[in-house]
This record gives structure tokens, sequence and C-alpha cells, in this order.
């Protein structure tokens, strides 16, 4: 059993999306961001950097804080969800662009243009345009293949949550045709729908037209 300490923002619906995917059984808490949860005493216990997600592996006593390496962590105790040999290799390198790319570059397209739309032009341009350019990177990548790394992974995991608010980003996916044929597949998968709304269902995927 897995404890999994998580709120409705993308990098915490990146574990619960995969945990839905791998099959493992969970128990999701919610940390409430809005309240500051998870700066208080008994959560920096379980994530000393105050952000979510985190794990706790009833199993093995592991406790785990950042996103990607609880990926990386789950992928090896289901056996699922991670490619063998080279391929291993590609998933670790587009998880690692999600992680230092696409996640925190969005995530300033969401400070800027989301919630203080107005504040500094000089950002939201910066921030818009690397997003494009990250999504275009995306696109090729998907030209041809059905998911990120060939068969479906952690890293497609990692990846549509943040692609899911393409609406807060003023993202046209129609100028996307591959991240939007992806994001479509994703979206229409059982498991992804399950994980996506943990802890509650505040939120919806937002499909485009």
């Amino acid at each position: 059993m897995i404890d999994l300490y998580t709120w409705t923002v993308p990098n915490g619906r990146k574990i619960s999306i995969a945990l839905e995917e791998m099959g493992l059984p969970y128990e999701a808490h919610a940390i409430n961001l809005g309240r500051g949860e998870q700066k208080s005493p008994e959560y920096l216990k379980v994530n000393p950097n105050g952000k979510v997600p985190a794990i706790i592996d009833r199993d093995s006593g592991v406790r785990m804080m950042e996103s990607g390496a609880i990926l990386l962590y789950l992928a090896e105790k289901s056996g699922k969800l991670m490619p063998a040999g080279e391929k291993r290799w590609e998933a670790m390198e587009w998880l690692m662009w999600q992680m230092g790319g696409l996640g925190p570059m969005l995530g300033q397209v969401h400070h800027y243009t989301h919630f203080n739309k107005g504040l500094s032009d000089y950002a939201e341009d910066r921030y818009r345009a690397e997003m494009d350019r990250l999504y275009g990177v995306l696109d090729a990548r998907l030209a041809d293949r059905e998911f990120i790394v060939d068969d479906i992974s952690i890293v497609d995991c990692a990846c549509f949550p943040w692609i899911a608010r393409w609406n807060w980003q003023e993202q046209d996916l129609g100028q996307f045709p591959n991240v939007k044929r992806w994001f479509l597949a994703m979206a229409a998968r059982p498991a992804v729908q399950r994980g996506y709304v943990v802890p509650n269902d505040s939120q919806t995927i937002p499909i485009p037209d």
C-alpha cells in the first residue's frame, strides 16, 4: 500500500495517474495548498521541501518527495511503465525534459498569464514563447509515435497533467496536432481519468474542440 500525499495540481496528478495505470494499491491524503497544509510541521516530516506530491511505501518504509523520483521508484516497484534497454534511457531523457523544462516553464505561464495577467508583459512574452517552443518539441517527438517513448510510460504520466492545463495557458492545441492527438488518447484512458480526479473531483480533464 502506498500513501500518496497530493493535491489537484499537475505534479500531484502525475503520481495518481501512474498509480492507476500501474494498478498499485494506494490511499490518497489531500494536502490543501490553499490552506498552507504543505507547510505544517506534520507534513514537513513527510516532505521536508513542503511541496506535493510525496509518498510513503508501507511495504518498504520508503518515504519519497519529488515527482520524478517518485515515478522512477514506482516504475521499479511495479515493473510497469518503464521500458528496458536503450529505451530506458530515452524515457529517462524525456522525464528529465519534463522535470527541467516543460513543468517549470508552464508553471511560469500559469503564474503570469492565468493568475497575474498584466503584471509583466515581459514575463508573459518570455514564458509564452518558451511554452510554444516546448510544445513544438513535444509535437515533433510525437510525429511518428503513439506515446512519447513509443509505448505508454511514466513520461506520459509526467507530461499529461501539464498539457491538461492548456486552457490556463491560453494554448491552441490545434497548432500542435500530434500533441492534441496524444492528449486526447491519454484523456480517454480510464486509468488517466481516475487518476486525474485525485484527491477530489473539483476539476475534470478539459477537452479541446
